[in-house]
C-alpha cells in the first residue's frame, strides 16, 4: 500500500534547477533512502515534502490526501513528521522534556499548558510523560532521562531527536541525516534504532551519506543527481547500476 506518492514535483530557486520533475512511492512499513552526491535536491526534496518549500510544479499525496502547500505543523499533524541534519534539542531541558515536546502535539492543553501546569493538563500531563519515558526506553536512553540535553554525548543527543520526532507518532518519518557526526559503532546503533521504529508500523525515509548504512537498512534506495531522479531499485540493484556507479566514482561519494 502506498503511504506517500511524489509526482513530478520540481523546484528552482533563480537560474538553479534544484529538484526537477521527480516521482516517487513510498510503501507503507518499509525504509526507503534517498542518495546523491551533494548538490543533488536531497534535503531540498525532504523540505518540499515536508511544507518547508513549496513545489514550483507536481503533488505531494499523503495517506490519500494531497499535502502540497500546507504548512509544516499541519503535514506533521496528519503523521508526516521529519528530523534535520542539525540537532534542534532544547539544549537546557532535559532528555525526557525533550521527548514530552513531541508528545505535545497530540495533547489537548499543548505544550504551553502543560508548562503552565493548569489544572486541566495534570492528568494529560502525567500520560504524556508515561509516553515519553516508554519512548526513551525503546531507544535505549532510559538512564539518561533526567539529564539536560547539553550534557549528553553527541551520538545521544542525535538518538533524543530522532526520540522526540518518534514522540509525535508518525505513520511517516522523514530522518535527514541521521548518522551525521557518528562514529561506526554509533552509526550501527542508529540502524539497529531504524529498523525498530519500522518494525513498530513506522514508515522510513532516509537521506543519508553512510551509503553502508543506506545499503543496509533500505528496502529500496532512490538516487538524485542534479536535482533529477536517476535511479529506483532495491539496494543490490542500485550497487550494480551502471550510472549511480559513474556518479559517484566520478564526482564523488557526499
Amino acid at each position: 500500500m502506498r503511504l506517500l506518492s511524489v509526482r513530478g514535483v520540481s523546484k528552482r530557486f533563480g537560474g538553479l534547477q534544484a529538484v526537477e520533475d521527480v516521482s516517487f512511492d513510498v510503501s507503507q512499513g518499509t525504509i526507503k533512502g534517498l542518495i546523491g552526491p551533494n548538490g543533488a535536491g536531497k534535503t531540498t526534496l525532504f523540505n518540499l515534502i515536508t511544507g518547508f518549500l513549496r513545489p514550483d510544479r507536481g503533488s505531494i499525496v499523503f495517506d490519500e490526501a494531497e499535502v502540497q502547500g500546507l504548512p509544516p505543523h499541519q503535514i506533521a499533524a496528519r503523521g508526516m513528521v521529519r528530523t534535520f541534519q542539525q540537532i534542534r534539542l532544547f539544549p537546557k531541558m532535559t532528555a525526557l522534556e525533550n521527548i514530552m515536546v513531541g508528545c505535545h502535539l497530540h495533547t489537548r492543553g499543548g505544550f504551553l499548558a502543560g508548562m503552565l501546569h493548569l489544572p486541566f493538563t495534570w492528568r494529560e500531563e502525567r500520560r504524556t510523560r508515561e509516553k515519553a519515558r516508554g519512548t526513551l526506553e525503546l531507544l535505549g536512553l532510559s538512564d539518561v532521562a533526567d539529564e539536560e540535553a547539553i550534557r549528553l554525548a553527541y551520538g545521544q543527543q542525535r538518538v533524543v531527536e530522532l526520540g522526540r520526532a518518534l514522540a509525535c507518532e508518525p505513520r511517516i518519518l522523514l530522518l535527514d541525516e541521521p548518522a551525521a557526526g557518528l562514529n561506526i559503532r554509533e552509526t550501527a546503533e542508529v540502524g539497529k534504532l531504524i529498523r525498530r521504529i519500522r518494525d513498530t508500523g513506522v514508515t522510513v525515509l532516509l537521506v543519508e551519506h553512510d551509503i553502508s548504512l543506506i545499503m543496509e537498512i533500505s528496502d529500496e534506495i532512490i538516487v538524485l543527481s542534479y536535482g533529477q531522479k536517476i535511479a529506483e531499485d532495491k539496494p543490490l540493484a542500485i550497487q550494480r547500476d551502471g550510472e549511480v556507479i559513474r556518479i559517484y566514482l566520478g564526482e564523488g561519494d557526499a
